[in-house]
């Protein structure tokens, strides 16, 4: 495989809680309390509605709160990939992703690897508006075993809830986490921070009218089905692993430019907010330069 490109798992359509919208001549990201499948195609219109949307809507009375899914990976850590992350607005090039201890940066000399003190402890994290982003890969439907609808996210709720639904699952059903029958949740909460208004999260559980012990009886079966006539989940886990480990960045530059779009917008905070008045110009072309410059403003130097 071509070094330095992580692979990642084929990508089929999207999963989306929102949309970006522009106002006053800018694009901004607008919430929405209910699920929408796209296709990979944006139009000036926004992105294409993928036909498993229609179909899913038929299927329930109300909003697309509920979507079943299925998951590629028994590993939980490579069905959703989470860290805290930072883009440069003006090409979409991924710029900086930690874990919390440790990061990769890019510089003008390749690379580097530093410590990650997170968000609120990185003065360049803070310059640069860094921020978890997770993904989630899952499948939707029978058409595509191998092809997947991603979730982006830079909501904290989202990434706790699903990676601790995600190791749970694996661990009460023994490891057979790409073999059971479950569903994409959006819920709502409130919050101070939130000023009482509702905010949506998504999570995980068992499809509708099934109970736990449904899902594993009918994940051991599957299992059994799968390992009768071949199909080596081991080995997919190892070549999905090592497929991401094969680059520094996971997302491509055409992708994350939708994700600065999306998730990343101009004079906004780290909760999608509007951050104040907007900051002095910045007489600097190099991203290193901006990003020293915005770090002063929190008593602190760009790495």
């Amino acid at each position: 495989m071509l070094k330095g490109l992580s692979i990642t798992p084929p990508v089929v359509g999207r999963i989306s809680i929102g949309r970006v919208v522009e106002k006053n001549g800018k694009r901004l990201p607008e919430k929405d309390d209910q699920f929408t499948l796209t296709t990979q195609v944006h139009t000036r219109d926004g992105w294409l509605l993928h036909p498993l949307n229609e179909s899913l809507r038929k299927a329930t009375t109300g909003k697309l709160r509920a979507i079943p899914v299925r998951f590629l990976f028994n590993d939980p850590d490579l069905n959703l990939r989470a860290e805290y992350s930072c883009f440069d607005r003006g090409t979409g090039r991924p710029v900086c992703v930690g874990n919390g201890e440790t990061c990769r940066r890019a510089s003008d000399s390749g690379i580097e690897e530093l410590p990650c003190p997170s968000p609120d402890g990185c003065a360049f994290g803070q310059a640069a508006n860094c921020k978890p982003y997770g993904r989630l890969n899952v499948v939707i439907g029978d058409e595509d075993e191998l092809g997947s609808f991603i979730f982006r996210t830079t909501s904290y709720n989202s990434i706790r809830t699903l990676s601790a639904r995600l190791h749970y699952f694996s661990a009460v059903s023994g490891n057979l986490l790409a073999r059971l029958p479950l569903e994409l949740k959006l819920r709502g909460k409130s919050t101070t921070q939130s000023y009482r208004s509702a905010i949506y999260y998504v999570d995980i559980g068992v499809r509708s009218g099934s109970t736990m012990e449904d899902a594993i009886l009918h994940a051991r079966e599957l299992d059994a089905r799968r390992k009768a006539a071949g199909f080596d989940q081991a080995a997919l886990d190892s070549a999905a692993r090592a497929g991401f480990s094969n680059g520094a960045f996971e997302d491509s530059i055409e992708d994350s430019a939708a994700v600065v779009d999306e998730f990343y917008p101009a004079e906004a905070g780290n909760d999608g907010s509007q951050a104040g008045p907007p900051a002095a110009p910045v007489k600097t072309s190099s991203l290193k330069g901006r990003m020293d410059q915005r770090a002063a403003q929190f008593g602190g130097e760009a790495a």
